[in-house]
């Protein structure tokens, strides 16, 4: 990494967004809702036009945008596919987002692609593994990078490294930020029996620039303990809410997404949630 970066053209706000949907593409361009920012994922625009290209320009023009990844396997055992970064390094400089994210996780094998988000196995190795991608996208694209820390259901036998301590380390070697998602880290802590604000209070804070929250799906597994999957499909869980705000009286504000990526509800419900969020927010400030 050599730390030249381009700065962001527009930074976002300490406020709260939401996923931009195409669902709502008319509704937003038409009533100008006051939100924060908009993020879309990465890999839904990768298209050369067509109507999402049409759109997602006009909110561009309006409001500050977040790009996420899905698709870069940060975490895969095997070289990062260059024709994708070459796709996402266009698709940033078309749009200029604030804040470009991906997953500490793998979802490519040999030629395949799995449609869904893996664990990572904190090893050595995988440090090392996870560092030089970073490394390699940060270069590519000539700006910091935001690392999302995963949702897990088992943790790996192998691994030698405590996930906070991984986190940090990447941070401490590649120089990028973090994705701090809320839901994650509570569904995590719940399904593998660890303290959530513990997690939290050892978190590299100072790091973050952008928070997730979203709801999650309980459910039991085969012992009767509870187990969350983590779904999208919900409004966020009082329990999130709760961690979210231990977050902000460490932190401050920080721009701040709801994730609502299936079962998509009308906009004036998934604005009601930003609002939520932004309103949190700013009783966490005027007590700070």
């Amino acid at each position: 990494m050599d730390g030249n970066f381009n700065p962001p053209s527009q930074p976002i706000p300490a406020r709260a967004g939401v996923g931009l949907k195409a669902q709502h593409y008319a509704e937003i361009l038409g009533t100008q809702p006051d939100i924060g920012f908009f993020e879309v994922h990465a890999e839904n625009y990768m298209g050369a036009g067509g109507p999402p290209h049409r759109y997602l320009t006009a909110i561009r023009e309006r409001y500050p945008v977040s790009l996420h990844g899905v698709g870069l396997s940060i975490g895969a055992d095997r070289p990062l596919d260059k024709g994708h970064l070459a796709r996402l390094k266009a698709l940033i400089a078309r749009y200029r987002p604030s804040l470009f994210s991906e997953h500490l996780a793998w979802s490519t094998h040999d030629a395949g692609f799995l449609n869904d988000l893996l664990p990572v196995p904190y090893t050595d190795e995988a440090l090392a593994r996870v560092a030089a991608h970073v490394d390699q996208v940060q270069d590519t694209l000539g700006q910091q990078m935001l690392l999302e820390n995963p949702t897990t259901y088992l943790a790996f036998a192998e691994s030698t490294w405590d996930e906070v301590d991984f986190i940090a380390e990447i941070v401490r070697r590649t120089g990028c930020h973090l994705l701090l998602d809320v839901n994650n880290v509570h569904i995590s802590a719940t399904n593998q029996g660890y303290d959530a604000s513990g997690y939290i209070a050892r978190f590299p804070l100072a790091h973050v620039r952008e928070v997730h929250l979203a709801g999650f799906t309980p459910q039991l597994d085969e012992a009767g303990r509870p187990l969350l999957i983590d779904t999208h499909d919900r409004p966020v869980d009082a329990g999130v809410w709760a961690l979210y705000d231990e977050v902000f009286r460490r932190t401050g504000p920080l721009p701040t997404l709801i994730e609502w990526d299936a079962d998509v509800p009308a906009w004036r419900d998934l604005h009601a949630e930003a609002q939520r969020a932004e309103a949190m927010m700013a009783v966490t400030h005027a007590a700070r």
